[in-house]
């Protein structure tokens, strides 16, 4: 019996990169663009050195210190984001503000519960995703079951709306745009704008389909798996009462929601007021490490469980930052073995002739094609953004609406990934074939790349600097 293919883990493929890159250096000819006064790469002066400068295994590996220290704050940024976020979710403001609005909605129309969930998954996913998400699952099984639709309504309320948001959140791609020197959380609102957008995309097919299924069962991909409206079962003996609290929100739970929310918004908009942009990171760092205590005075936490719990999130980043840092050793051996400049100018030749919009296109159709074999958008960014950044800047083109491509890319064919466990085990968990699960979702992420393609395209023409 053939063993199935296994994605390595991310620790050899990004090291496996490294040796890689080293080879480059002695099989790709050695080449340099000419640079302005500024520094500047002038794109249409390139010349090959004629002359090999390799870099051994050796000293590639000599490279992880400087990798590391190069890419330290965008490394301390993660890992104290990652401590942010972890503290929230163990204050459980999150769940109470969930089962609260989840009580309150349970018996309102159809449409509109259907609606209100979405919106509440998408931003959850949005603005906190990961795939512990996997756990609301089951809430989506029993409004299905309540409603008498079938489980992929129930994924569709759920693990769909959640990666939607997770997808196209404005605060999910902060980390790519450090890694391309773009300033995190740039054009929080325009990112904001289309991912609610998205979510009523989402919304829409989600309610085309159960009027569907609502009008014939047989409809229902899953009829053919036994389900059937008329015979509706609670088999896993799953309870509404246990599942959808009735919970009281105190004024502490708001306070730590509205400290958690306006953490983002004093990111978003120093730069926007004034502030020093040479001093983003710090005022980021002190901001996140300030809220970071605040949130976890406010639910409840001795000093002792806060340091805990702080330590415990940073320590979650610890090994995504370490893949960051080999991601800048990578970089600093393309570059000291003379070998980057020929791999844009080689990438870049059949792409200057064409139109920007086409370019930032084309990323996105490269970036979703890789995303369902590497799924963590941190790991993509760190393999593919010194690869795109380059050649980026060679072509000229607008970081942030690269930012834009790289992220839709990523974000809708996660819904596709037979690698991604928070998708893979929400079809374990709803009992849906995953088979089944790509036939219905999969005209779905077509549609969603195609809008993508006609964002970028709009973007790009009309001269969208990144700003708001």
């Amino acid at each position: 019996m053939k063993k199935k293919f296994k994605m390595p883990h991310l620790l050899w493929l990004m090291l496996g990169l490294v040796v890689l890159s080293c080879l480059a250096t002695y099989i790709i000819p050695a080449g340099k663009f000419a640079v302005d006064l500024n520094g500047k790469i002038l794109a249409d002066q390139f010349e090959y050195l004629g002359n090999q400068t390799p870099i051994s295994l050796w000293q590639g590996f000599c490279l992880i210190k400087d990798g590391l220290v190069g890419a330290s704050t965008i490394i301390f940024v993660v890992m104290i984001s990652g401590a942010n976020i972890h503290i929230i979710l163990e204050t459980k403001a999150i769940d109470d503000f969930m089962n609260w609005s989840l009580h309150k909605m349970k018996d309102k129309n159809k449409n509109i519960l259907i609606i209100l969930l979405f919106f509440l998954m998408a931003y959850l996913g949005g603005f906190g995703g990961t795939d512990a998400l996997i756990a609301v699952v089951p809430i989506g099984l029993l409004f299905s079951k309540k409603l008498k639709l079938d489980p992929i309504v129930a994924l569709g309320v759920t693990t769909f709306a959640t990666l939607i948001g997770f997808g196209t959140g404005p605060a999910q791609q902060a980390t790519t745009q450090m890694l391309m020197g773009i300033a995190p959380y740039s054009s929080f609102f325009t990112r904001f704008a289309y991912m609610n957008f998205f979510i009523i995309v989402g919304i829409i097919m989600v309610l085309s389909y159960v009027k569907k299924i609502q009008k014939n069962p047989e409809n229902s991909l899953m009829y053919s798996e036994g389900w059937n409206p008329n015979k509706a079962e609670n088999k896993d003996n799953i309870n509404e009462n246990e599942l959808i609290k009735e919970t009281k929100i105190s004024w502490k739970t708001f306070l730590i929601l509205i400290v958690f929310f306006t953490q983002y918004l004093i990111i978003v908009l120093y730069p926007l007021l004034g502030g020093d942009n040479s001093k983003l990171f710090n005022v980021m760092i002190a901001v996140l490490t300030i809220s970071s205590l605040i949130i976890g005075l406010l639910g409840g936490m001795s000093g002792d469980e806060l340091g805990k719990q702080f330590g415990a999130g940073l320590a979650s980043m610890a090994f995504i930052g370490f893949i960051i840092g080999l991601a800048k050793v990578i970089s600093l051996i393309l570059n000291d073995g003379n070998v980057i400049h020929t791999i844009v100018y080689t990438l870049t030749k059949p792409l200057k002739f064409l139109p920007e919009s086409v370019t930032n296109i084309g990323i996105a159709i490269i970036v979703s094609i890789l995303n369902p074999l590497i799924p963590s958008a941190t790991s993509k960014a760190a393999i593919l953004v010194p690869i795109i950044h380059p050649v980026a800047e060679t072509l000229k083109l607008n970081l942030n609406i690269v930012i834009v491509a790289f992220q839709l890319g990523d974000g809708f064919t996660n819904l596709i990934s037979p690698l991604l466990g928070w998708m893979v085990g929400s079809c374990v968990m709803a009992e849906v074939p995953f088979s089944k699960w790509v036939k219905w979702v999969f005209p779905k992420v077509i549609i969603f790349m195609l809008l993508s393609f006609a964002l970028i395209f709009i973007l790009t023409i009309t001269g969208w600097t990144g700003r708001f």
